[in-house]
């Protein structure tokens, strides 16, 4: 018997209404996302689009880091509700969460 029950929860940062997630794909950066897991684990994860990318990468280099890094950093085409529960589904499906140090 199939379920639709997902063995995760997917936490959006405190204030993520209506008008938060209409403007995600303009500001082009989540972060604070949670995913929880059943037995207690969270993971906080960030999402960022190519573009917001590449304008932090390009302010970090201004400022002598010629890197760009956050922990928990997922890159998408697109930073919308949607595509957030599509990769995180996609990740869970590929054992990316067991690879992470739990918290």
């Amino acid at each position: 018997m199939a379920t639709d029950v997902q063995p995760y929860r997917i936490a959006f940062p405190e204030g993520y209404d209506a008008q938060a997630e209409f403007e995600a794909p303009f500001r082009g950066y989540l972060p604070d996302v949670i995913v929880h897991q059943e037995d207690g684990t969270r993971h906080r994860l960030s999402f960022l689009d190519p573009s917001r990318l590449e304008q932090g990468l390009a302010d970090n280099l201004r400022m002598g880091r010629p890197y760009y890094t956050e922990p928990g950093l997922i890159i998408l085409p697109e930073v919308t509700t949607g595509t957030i529960e599509r990769a995180i589904q996609g990740l869970w499906e590929e054992g990316f969460f067991r690879q992470l140090p739990a918290r």
